[in-house]
């Protein structure tokens, strides 16, 4: 009886114990003492870099690295040459390599006028130029060469109208004087033609073109055309000659007809090309205001051969359209830049962050 009770009681106690799976304890033992191990191999890492380097590393309490440093807003910093290597933007999932070149945005304050060089998702300030909160002269004339390696402006000259025109190399503090008595007034009061020649207006509206590489006014009468605008190459001319809208490349001369939209023509002082493709085949077109104040935007395409309207692709408002050298169009809506082929097929879609929105697009260099 005594021997039928121990395995009674035996049988009890083995049905109350927890069948315990000897494999899996094993499998997260491994696992753990693996995370221990790439924890450890990870922070040698990091003391190996920091003094490869010689950057100090901070490692909090919670394990994360400190936050990276903002970018440096420098006027020194020489430009960086364009990278070809698609990125991606971290912030929208988006695929950078349809702009894979440089952006140049002009943003304004009431004493700065900041040239900002974007490639990828780097933004960083590589000229400024500084002026008084009372002058008008540089916020309205700043500019950039289609290549951007210069930068243009007029100094004021107390009046508001016309001062001293400058050039410098991007991110030199040290700027040339070009010429004096130049007018700062108008749509685009300084055009580029090309890299190295700017034609500007004097104050008693004669328009003068310069070299600006050799430092010298180019000799010859410009003609008597105006709103002016040259192809980013500066093979092509789109101007007005007795108010009759053509483009040339001084062996081909095309003239062309444009009906801007009759409701938003009221608000406006007419229209003029803005951007003209490396063939002269289309041009960019944009509002001229009812004041002398430099306007960058355009809002339509115009075909030269057939004087129609180009149906351009995506929806929302048009605020701005440039022709870069290499043939592709760079078309700015509200929040995004969409690339387009010299067809106008869509090459790729890129957010522009919100404080992106307000500055002018100046320049794209492929």
């Amino acid at each position: 009886m005594n021997q039928d009770r121990l395995r009674f009681d035996l049988a009890d106690l083995a049905e109350e114990v927890t069948p315990v799976d000897l494999r899996n304890r094993a499998l997260r033992t491994s696992r753990r003492l693996g995370i221990q191990r790439a924890v450890a191999t990870s922070a040698a890492a990091l003391v190996v870099l920091a003094a490869a380097t010689g950057t100090a590393l901070a490692i909090r309490p919670n394990s994360q690295a400190p936050a990276p440093a903002g970018p440096s807003v420098t006027v020194t910093a020489p430009p960086v040459e364009p990278s070809r290597t698609p990125s991606t933007d971290t912030s929208t999932g988006q695929s950078q390599s349809a702009v894979a070149g440089t952006r140049y945005y002009l943003e304004q304050t009431s004493t700065r006028s900041r040239i900002h060089e974007v490639r990828g998702t780097q933004d960083r300030v590589v000229h400024e130029v500084v002026h008084e909160a009372a002058s008008r002269c540089e916020a309205n004339t700043v500019s950039i060469s289609p290549d951007g390696t210069r930068v243009v402006w007029v100094q004021d000259s107390t009046d508001n109208a016309n001062g001293v025109l400058l050039i410098a190399d991007v991110g030199d503090e040290e700027a040339t004087t070009l010429a004096e008595g130049i007018s700062c007034l108008g749509a685009r009061p300084l055009r580029w033609k090309g890299d190295d020649q700017l034609m500007v207006q004097r104050k008693n509206r004669q328009s003068v073109l310069y070299d600006v590489a050799a430092n010298k006014q180019v000799m010859g009468d410009p003609g008597q055309e105006t709103n002016r605008c040259w192809s980013a190459d500066g093979t092509w001319l789109a101007a007005e000659s007795d108010g009759k809208p053509y483009v040339s490349d001084t062996t081909d001369l095309r003239q062309y007809t444009f009906t801007p939209p009759e409701q938003e023509a009221a608000k406006w002082d007419g229209w003029e090309a803005r951007s003209v493709s490396t063939d002269g085949r289309y041009v960019a077109v944009g509002w001229i205001g009812t004041d002398p104040s430099r306007r960058d935007g355009s809002f339509a395409v115009v075909d030269t051969g057939t004087s129609e309207v180009v149906d351009l692709p995506g929806t929302g408002e048009v605020r701005s359209i440039l022709f870069s050298a290499d043939g592709t169009v760079l078309l700015r809506r509200g929040t995004g830049i969409t690339v387009l082929d010299s067809e106008f097929k869509p090459l790729g879609t890129v957010t522009e962050p919100a404080e992106t929105r307000n500055r002018a697009l100046l320049a794209y260099v492929p």
